[in-house]
C-alpha cells in the first residue's frame, strides 16, 4: 500500500503521522506529504525520509492516497490530484460528509471513507470505516488498526451518525472536562486543585471503563449509592433536559453539519 501520498498534515493528519511512527505501522520513508504549511509532525517525518512537497513524479508512485484535506476544498485538490495519480492508486478519505460517490468520480479510483479520532496519535483512536470497494476496505483498514479501534458501518448514510456520536465526541468530553474544573471553582477549590482532581478523575474512569467487561451503566451504578453525593448530583445530570437530552441534541447537530458538508 506504500508510497502513501498524506495530502494535508493538518491536525488529523498529523496525529496519523504520529500515530504511525509510534507503532510502527507506516516508516517515515513510505510517506509523501503534500501540505504548504506542515506541521511538527510532517517535519519530524521528514527528517526521518519523508518527502515534503512531492514532485509530479514521485506523487506517481503513491499506491495510497490519504485525503486529509478540509470538506469545502477537496474538489479543488482532487481535480489538481487526480491526473497525476497511478491508476492502481486507492483513495483513503477523511474528509467530513463527503460521499465515496462524489470521491470516486472525481478521482476515478476506488473509495473508502473514515471517520477518525484525533487520539491515533497516541494509538488509542477510534475509525469508523465505509467502503463499498473491497480493496479500497482493506486498505483503509490496514492503515487504521495499528492506531485505534476500528469500527465498520454497512451503510454510507450512518457516516454521518458515527461522526457525531465518536469523530467530534472528543471535544464534548473535553467541553464536560471544562466545565468540570470551573464547577469545582464554583464549589470553592483553587483553579489548580480543580484542575487536578477534573482530568485525573476523569482520566483515571476512562481507562477503568476500557480495562472493564461492565457496561458503563453498571459502572455507574457501582459509585452511586442511594441516597449519596453522587445521586444528588446525577438527579441533575439525568433530570429532564439533562445529559442525555443534550448529548442527543449534540449528536444530532453534528450529524446534520456532516450531512451539509458534503453537500
Amino acid at each position: 500500500m506504500t508510497p502513501i501520498l498524506l495530502l494535508g498534515a493538518g491536525r488529523m493528519g498529523g496525529a496519523l503521522i504520529d500515530g504511525w511512527r509510534r507503532a510502527g505501522a507506516v516508516h517515515p520513508g513510505q510517506l509523501l506529504i503534500l501540505d504548504p504549511q506542515p506541521g511538527e509532525a510532517a517535519r519530524a517525518a521528514a527528517a526521518e525520509g519523508a518527502v515534503l512537497a512531492p514532485s509530479d513524479a514521485e506523487i506517481g508512485r503513491a499506491r495510497t492516497v490519504l485525503l486529509a484535506v478540509k470538506p469545502q476544498t477537496w474538489r479543488e485538490a482532487a481535480a489538481v490530484l487526480a491526473p497525476k495519480l497511478a491508476p492502481e492508486a486507492v483513495i483513503v478519505s477523511i474528509a467530513a460528509g463527503v460521499s465515496t460517490v462524489d470521491l470516486a468520480a472525481a478521482f476515478g479510483r476506488p473509495v473508502a471513507r473514515v471517520m477518525p479520532t484525533t487520539a491515533v496519535a497516541v494509538g488509542h483512536g477510534t475509525a469508523t470505516l465505509y467502503a463499498a470497494d473491497a480493496v479500497a476496505r482493506d486498505r483503509a483498514r490496514a492503515l487504521f488498526t495499528p492506531v485505534g479501534a476500528v469500527v465498520e458501518v454497512d451503510d454510507e448514510g450512518l457516516m454521518h451518525a458515527a461522526t457525531g456520536a465518536s469523530g467530534s465526541a472528543p471535544a464534548y468530553l473535553y467541553a464536560f472536562v471544562e466545565a468540570l474544573e470551573a464547577a469545582g471553582v464554583a464549589a470553592g477549590l483553587s483553579p489548580e486543585a480543580a484542575k487536578r482532581l477534573a482530568r485525573s478523575t476523569t482520566v483515571g474512569a476512562a481507562i477503568l471503563m476500557a480495562d472493564s467487561a461492565a457496561e458503563p451503566a453498571e459502572l455507574r451504578a457501582q459509585v452511586t449509592s442511594p441516597g449519596g453525593t453522587t445521586a444528588a448530583a446525577l438527579e441533575v445530570l439525568l433530570g429532564e433536559g439533562g445529559l442525555q437530552d443534550l448529548m442527543t441534541r449534540a449528536v444530532a447537530a453534528a450529524a446534520a453539519r456532516s450531512r451539509e458538508l458534503g453537500g
